[in-house]
């Protein structure tokens, strides 16, 4: 019997590996490229990043109630004892909403329980929750602790992302033009930081080397580390993920610098993973983005 199974969506850019490793289920949100519609994947986000760089633009959607239900379902089909379904934010997507519509007909349907949480973040965020579900479910937990490992997890993690162009979150609504257009005049750079389930400008910065050290040191005070010029958190393990969109350069430096940080501050750190946004989350950053995830590492 393979107990509770997890299931988790694109955006949680978890590795092929990882997904494999601990059977979790993944359902692709969607992106559309001059009217195409292609599954949120790695060759969808090579396509993208060649169209945004040439000027064009994209949209998202995500999954449909079937496509979720269909994979809820399939899960069902290999003896699940329950199904708990981890997503990003309900304030970024669609996706919880139809997740919890499908949920309920599959549920009533084939008898077995479907749970749906909101992880009110997005990207690593997401995944993390998703890595600490699937674990406590390796571990023979029932459905209530692979739920509350998702949700602690979920709760108690921190996103931040650089951005270089501002021009992509005014298209897609998250900020106005006239502010996208004074802050690429003046070279500025918007660090935003997932709040309320919602992106929101944590502060700012004027070049990419300033850049990096404010996301550095905002990363740093997330995990804890006791030299940290503020520090929070409990000060257990954390895991952390590097994030880039179609910037491998950018995200080794940030890499590099923030290992760096972290070691100086005495941070307890479980692992550091290197990780590319997938296309869904890159057609709202556009090229060029960088971030980091950090979570507690969990038991």
């Amino acid at each position: 019997m393979p107990g509770v199974v997890v299931l988790t969506d694109s955006t949680a850019s978890l590795s092929p590996q990882t997904v494999q490793h601990l059977s979790i289920r993944v359902v692709p949100l969607r992106v559309l490229i001059d009217g195409a519609d292609h599954p949120d994947d790695a060759l969808s986000r090579e396509e993208l990043a060649a169209h945004l760089r040439a000027g064009g633009t994209a949209t998202t959607s995500g999954p449909s109630r079937q496509a979720l239900a269909d994979a809820m379902e399939a899960a069902v089909d290999d003896g699940a004892s329950a199904v708990v379904c981890v997503h990003l934010s309900a304030e970024l997507s669609g996706t919880v909403g139809h997740a919890r519509l499908a949920a309920e007909e599959v549920s009533a349907r084939r008898g077995t329980p479907v749970h749906v949480v909101d992880t009110r973040t997005v990207g690593a965020g997401t995944g993390f929750a998703a890595l600490a579900a699937a674990e406590r479910a390796a571990r023979g937990a029932g459905a209530d602790g692979v739920l509350a490992a998702a949700r602690e997890t979920a709760a108690r993690s921190s996103v931040l992302f650089a951005v270089p162009d501002l021009h992509h979150l005014a298209r897609g609504g998250r900020i106005g033009p006239a502010r996208a257009f004074l802050g690429s005049a003046l070279g500025v750079r918007p660090i935003l930081a997932l709040r309320g389930g919602r992106l929101a400008v944590a502060e700012t910065a004027r070049g990419a080397a300033r850049t990096q050290r404010r996301i550095v040191e905002l990363a740093v005070r997330a995990a804890g580390g006791p030299g940290a010029a503020t520090p929070r958190g409990d000060g257990g393990p954390v895991r952390v993920a590097v994030h880039h969109f179609a910037d491998t350069d950018a995200a080794d430096a940030l890499t590099v610098a923030l290992e760096q940080r972290l070691t100086e501050t005495g941070a307890q750190v479980a692992s550091i993973v290197r990780s590319e946004v997938t296309a869904v989350v890159g057609a709202h950053t556009g090229p060029g983005v960088v971030g980091v995830a950090l979570a507690p590492a969990g038991e």
